[in-house]
């Protein structure tokens, strides 16, 4: 079953409220967290910032009790109230109870009434073990708590902590990657697809038969004859009629999963409805082949606090006296954690190539365009045999994520940032987290304020 209510974290955020509220004296230590929400139905809160509660302005601190001041209170009231996010109450357990204590249902029965009484309807609070687990519950008017069904930190590993798993000992086993209790944990999770054509159709595919409960695809486009050598499941009455990639991607799902889990958005990503079929997912999978829906799906995961899989291929060609010859035939996954380096970031995409895209797509010159969008850099190709490629890059996207949510490496995810592979000189390289600097993001943690994504024509209808 999809989670209802979902804490969302993003890795750098998570990280730094770790190191706060496990100190080396053992004690106990406090956080206020400030939560912006994602567009519903499913109400999915995301940290958009902390207030640390400092060691030395606690009336007392015992490795099973804490005692703050209420001036941090009123600070998060401050903070929260302009935009109605919603606060947090949290503290660590460094004992290692992972369930809310008799203490901290009094506590919370003291203080939790006081935020209603400045604004909002909805508060609550929060509890951290030593190894960064999380457990959530919420609070409306009448002060009875419910727990958050989902806890979730995208980092360089991707952590889910559910509350029908928790024990008071702890979060309960990880799935181990490649079994079927991965296979049953995804079933609780939504992947948005962006893209259903050449890699996006390959991915959707995997997402799908993995077992991911929802799997919206994102696209506007129509099948064409040209396209049936690398879209999946297409066939030439898909071509004949000129159905929507979204559409037969979602068929083919139906066929071996069932009705409901494929969901076709027949939309650009450019969209309110499709950014609002984004704000109900768990995890992002850019497979497009321009930069402004790379730029859109870098808004997209740090608004909603996405961990963002892109994948991109290229055949770079040049000529041979009066052929074609190829130069390389290379591949890239990237991975983007909310708070760290976006697409942009990394220059996969500029304010100038940005331009320069739409500039190519609205002036005269369609040829030129073509040689600059292909496949094939140089060559206008109608129907390029890519298959083979685009499946290398999609199974390599797909593994990432695994790799990051089941953790399987020998090495720290943190060093696999960017995966760059050519067939041509067999080799594949890696890139760390640390060597891409991460600008400042206002986005981050946007959540549904309006205008969605802080884009104009994405504003709510009148």
């Amino acid at each position: 079953m999809i989670p209802e209510t979902t804490l969302a974290f993003g890795g750098a955020s998570h990280a730094g409220l770790r190191r706060h509220l496990f100190p080396a004296d053992g004690l106990e230590a406090a956080a206020l967290l400030i939560c912006t929400r994602a567009p519903g139905p499913r109400r999915r809160l995301l940290v958009r910032d902390t207030i640390l509660v400092p060691y030395d302005a606690c009336a007392r601190r015992a490795r099973d009790a804490i005692t703050w001041p209420g001036t941090y209170v009123e600070k998060a009231i401050d903070l929260a109230e302009p935009t109605g996010s919603v606060i947090i109450l949290m503290h660590s357990h460094p004992g290692g109870l992972f369930a809310f204590s008799d203490a901290d249902d009094e506590s919370d029965r003291q203080v939790v009434p006081s935020l209603f009484q400045a604004f909002g309807t909805e508060h609550g609070s929060a509890i951290m073990t030593s190894d960064g687990a999380v457990r959530a519950r919420l609070y409306g008017p009448d002060l009875r708590p419910r727990n958050v069904d989902l806890v979730t930190v995208a980092g360089d590993d991707i952590a889910h902590w559910w509350a029908d798993r928790a024990t008071v000992t702890g979060s309960g086993d990880r799935p181990v990657a490649f079994t079927s209790a991965m296979t049953a944990e995804l079933g609780r999770l939504s992947a948005l697809v962006i893209g259903a054509s050449g890699t996006g159709s390959i991915t959707g595919e995997q997402l799908a038969r993995l077992g991911f409960g929802r799997v919206p695809a994102v696209d506007f486009d129509r099948v064409e004859l040209k396209n049936l050598n690398r879209i999946l499941n297409s066939t030439r009455t898909d071509a004949e009629v000129g159905r929507l990639k979204v559409d037969v991607f979602a068929d083919a799902a139906a066929r071996h999963r069932g009705e409901g889990v494929a969901i076709p958005v027949a939309a650009s990503v450019t969209t309110r409805e499709a950014v609002l079929a984004a704000a109900q997912c768990d995890v992002l999978f850019c497979c497009v082949d321009t930069l402004e829906a790379r730029h859109m799906a870098d808004r997209i995961a740090a608004a909603f606090l996405l961990p963002l899989f892109d994948v991109g291929v290229v055949i770079p060609v040049r000529r041979s006296g009066q052929a074609f010859a190829i130069a390389d035939v290379c591949g890239r996954i990237d991975y983007v954690q909310p708070g760290g380096a976006t697409l942009q970031d990394r220059g996969v995409y500029t304010p100038e190539s940005l331009r320069g895209e739409y500039l190519r797509a609205v002036a005269p010159g369609a040829h030129q365009q073509e040689l600059e969008a292909g496949y094939l850099k140089g060559l206008v190709e109608e129907a390029p045999a890519v298959i083979t490629l685009n499946m290398r890059a999609a199974s390599a996207c797909v593994n990432e994520f695994i790799a990051r949510a089941y953790p399987f490496r020998l090495e720290s995810n943190r060093l696999y940032a960017r995966t760059s592979f050519s067939l041509a000189a067999c080799e594949e390289e890696y890139v760390a987290e640390d060597a891409f600097a991460a600008a400042p993001n206002p986005l981050f943690a946007r959540g549904g304020l309006e205008p969605l994504l802080g884009l104009p024509s994405l504003k709510a209808p009148a």
